[in-house]
């Protein structure tokens, strides 16, 4: 029936293992996609982010330099070029006093046309005047881009080799050349300031809006439009455009003809080649003088990319947003996971727990049921003998001290079973032992012999006791060891009946460096299962052998036995093979010598 009832709680706690199992796996497959739907979201927004944070980036960089150019643009055009050059120095005084990045031009000069030919002027920032420099040789196709459009014609395209150069034409009347009388009588060139460029305006846009704190989360490069591999701005180890960014804007749109306003510009012809004045009217701009009206407000790469002398690429910093999506991925699906196995080991712990709970009721019954029937034996016998007497069964004396004896020895036997169950009760109390003091050995084994000396003779066992001579005093209970080695003897001469031998000794112990004393309690007996060599030494636990033979016991002498001796800072193991015997062995440290005044001072 006990089987029958094990085997349906095993199958049910399986099943519920198998429950909750599959209860797990179904709960891993849902987060794995819902955290797979997040992640894409995620990436979705992550890229948004970039794109609009980048539209304005692009907008204040922007917005910024044509801003302080068109502070350095006089709002009349004069008639002379003495006028003009002042009108120009004295906007760039004003500028230099007011602008934040007033740092942003290295160089401000015109190109004035003179005798066919085009003249480099040069603002001297510490007298505030114009001198007549050399043009530079790396702006040779500035220079014969300008000629060009002096000379009638539309001068090319800007070239990409000079990517920090801004050309303003100044447009006005002029005789003295062939060709449209409305022509461009200067041109104000502004050098952008790299170093300034990339150590503060980027630096500061970028940590604006690609930043966090002081680091920023992208990679950014800027590079020139039609030349990649001219670097302008660069963070880190990136390459942006040769390992496919994240995304990329257009930058350093300048709108040169737009700081121009429409107006008159003095007497000229008319609206014929011959006619009379004419209103100031604005040639059609090319691909970099252009403005872009009506367009600053969609983002360079949604519109064509086709505006914008420079490129700003960004990666993001875990080398693309996909790595940055993928990784915070993987990390929540390992946040996730951790849990799902705290609860899956919660759950377990719970059933394992169950499971121990509900042994340890049936072992705390069968404890019950065993030490009832322990108690009702001797009861039996002492209520039979105790009949016998009262009625005048027994009336020779030999016969009344036989039944005087059997009282004597089923009261002993009772006495025995309340001492270990109050035992078991102190100790579970935390009071295993009580006063200590310096205790022989070899008193300390004659006492436990000849308390079990009954058990043993009633097994009908050899005892053979080994004693080595001059073992140091052990500080302990002597109650609480005696008891502890009755209990080795008594299961000695219980369990070792078939091999008709007990051996006890005591002796140093050869395998610990400090001193150590090793009591040994063996016996011929048939051993005790592998199975059950873990368990012996839990409370109200007994051998199947135990309950098969119906050997009295209540399944609590090893476990008070275990107590008592970790209680002396001691260890107890166990040694054993089926069919040939058992052996416990007990190491307790050894007790330094004591002065007989100081004992009573330990004890108390």
């Amino acid at each position: 029936m006990n089987l029958e009832k094990h085997g349906r709680q095993a199958l049910l706690s399986w099943l519920f293992v198998v429950a909750l199992v599959a209860l797990a796996a179904v709960v891993a497959v849902l987060q794995y996609r819902w955290i797979g739907e997040v992640s894409r979201a995620e990436r979705e927004r992550l890229r948004a982010t970039l794109r609009s944070n980048l539209h304005r980036l692009s907008q204040d960089f922007n917005a910024e330099i044509n801003a302080d150019v068109a502070a350095l643009v006089p709002r009349n055009t004069a008639s002379s070029q003495k006028s003009r050059e002042e009108a120009y120095a004295n906007r760039y005084g004003q500028w230099r006093e007011s602008s934040r990045h007033n740092r942003l031009f290295r160089r401000v000069l015109l190109a004035v046309p003179q005798d066919n030919s085009l003249v480099l002027r040069d603002l001297d920032f510490s007298r505030m005047t114009f001198h007549t420099v050399e043009w530079p040789q790396e702006w040779s196709t500035v220079r014969e881009r300008l000629a060009g459009k002096l000379n009638g014609g539309m001068g090319g395209p800007v070239t990409d080799d000079q990517p920090a150069l801004i050309e303003i034409p100044e447009f006005g009347f002029r005789e003295a050349f062939a060709g449209p009388p409305w022509r461009e009588l200067d041109w104000l060139i502004l050098a952008v300031d790299l170093d300034y460029v990339r150590s503060t305006l980027l630096h500061d846009l970028l940590q604006r809006y690609l930043g966090t704190g002081q680091t920023l989360d992208y990679q950014a490069e800027v590079v020139m439009t039609g030349s990649p591999g001219t670097v302008i701005y660069r963070s880190g180890n990136f390459s942006g455009l040769g390992e496919q960014p994240d995304a990329s804007v257009r930058l350093f749109d300048v709108q040169a003809l737009q700081f121009r306003a429409a107006r008159p510009a003095g007497p000229g012809p008319g609206p014929g080649r011959f006619g009379g004045p004419r209103p100031f009217a604005t040639p059609f701009p090319t691909r970099h003088e252009g403005g872009l009206r009506g367009h600053m407000n969609r983002p360079p790469e949604m519109d064509g990319g086709d505006r914008g002398r420079w490129v700003l690429a960004v990666r993001h910093r875990a080398g693309s947003l996909e790595a940055a999506v993928a990784r915070t991925r993987w990390r929540n699906l390992g946040v996730s996971g951790a849990i799902l196995v705290l609860m899956m080991a919660a759950m377990a712990a719970l059933v394992l727990v169950g499971r121990r709970a509900q042994r340890f009721a049936e072992l705390q019954m069968e404890f019950v049921a065993g030490v009832s029937h322990e108690l009702r034996t001797p009861l039996s016998v002492i209520c039979t003998a105790g009949h016998n007497l009262q009625g005048g069964v027994a009336h020779n004396p030999g016969r009344v001290q036989c039944y005087g004896a059997l009282i004597q020895e089923e009261g002993e036997k009772l006495t025995a079973i309340v001492e270990q169950v109050l035992r078991f009760a102190s100790a579970k109390t935390g009071h295993v032992i009580g006063k200590q003091e310096p205790l022989s050995v070899e008193a300390l084994i004659e006492d436990a012999v000849e308390a079990s000396r009954g058990l043993i003779d009633q097994s009908r066992c050899t005892l053979e006791k080994k004693i080595a001579p001059e073992l140091p005093p052990i500080l302990g209970d002597r109650v609480a060891l005696q008891h502890a080695l009755q209990n080795l003897l008594s299961n000695a001469a219980k369990y070792g009946k078939r091999g008709d031998w007990i051996g006890i000794s005591g002796s140093m112990d050869p395998d610990t460096i400090a001193s150590t004393v090793e009591i040994r309690v063996a016996d011929h007996g048939p051993g005790i299962p592998s199975g059950e060599m873990e368990q012996i030494f839990d409370p109200f636990y007994r051998g199947k052998k135990a309950v098969e033979d119906q050997i009295h016991g209540t399944g609590l002498g090893l476990s008070l036995t275990k107590r008592i001796i970790e209680a002396h800072r001691g260890t107890i193991s166990v040694e054993s093979q089926q069919g040939k015997g058992t052996e416990f062995i007990v190491r307790i440290p050894a007790g330094r010598p004591v002065a007989p005044d100081v004992i009573s001072n330990s004890l108390n």
